[in-house]
């Protein structure tokens, strides 16, 4: 008896060598599919990611199209509006100096007189003329003579040429005289007048 009770928990034996034989290749398989599956995930990922790079490759290049147009548009209006202040530097005196060519030839017309006029009154008349024209001229640009004379002596608006002294106190620190006329031009003294000033 006692034989057959080795054999039966031998027997009994095997069965749980059976089990764990089949719990590993269960096991086995398990790991298989999930080395397949992890595969297909990776593969999946791998695509996915493909596209993703594919996407943002292809924003890139717009971006940097994009980028690279706003960047020549920018050169080219730079060097167009440079082009045109040139332009406006180089003629925009066109406009002054045209109105000034028909006074030219009043000077001419005027030199031609005094050269063959023995009536100083007409060469006279004819020199005023051209001046009022050349006065209307400047004003119409805006350029407007300074007072000087009468007014009280600021530094900031006169240019003292010398002293003289005066009888008169109310013309003490006072302009008396210009011995060059100063001009404005839309607020901007351009020139200044050059005075003498009472003491």
């Amino acid at each position: 008896m006692k034989q057959n009770n080795k054999n039966k928990n031998y027997s009994e034996e095997f069965p749980k060598e059976d089990n764990l034989t089949q719990e590993q290749e269960n096991l086995d398989k398990e790991t298989v599919l999930n080395d397949n599956l992890s595969d297909k995930e990776e593969y999946l990922s791998d695509e996915e990611g493909k596209d993703e790079e594919k996407t943002l490759q292809e924003k890139y290049d717009e971006l940097n199209d994009s980028y690279l147009r706003l960047h020549a548009e920018y050169d080219n209006y730079r060097k167009r509006t440079l082009k045109e202040k040139m332009e406006i530097i180089k003629t925009g005196g066109e406009k002054v100096l045209t109105e000034m060519i028909p006074l030219i030839d009043d000077f001419e017309r005027a030199l031609e007189t005094v050269q063959n006029a023995e009536d100083k009154k007409a060469i006279v008349e004819g020199l005023e003329l051209i001046y009022s024209k050349f006065i209307s001229f400047i004003n119409r640009h805006g350029v407007k003579e300074m007072e000087a004379i009468g007014e009280p002596f600021d530094a900031d608006k006169f240019e003292a040429i010398t002293t003289i002294p005066v009888e008169d106190k109310s013309q003490k620190d006072m302009v008396v005289d210009c011995v060059q006329k100063g001009y404005i031009l839309h607020e901007k003294v351009i020139r200044f007048p050059k005075v003498i000033v009472g003491k």
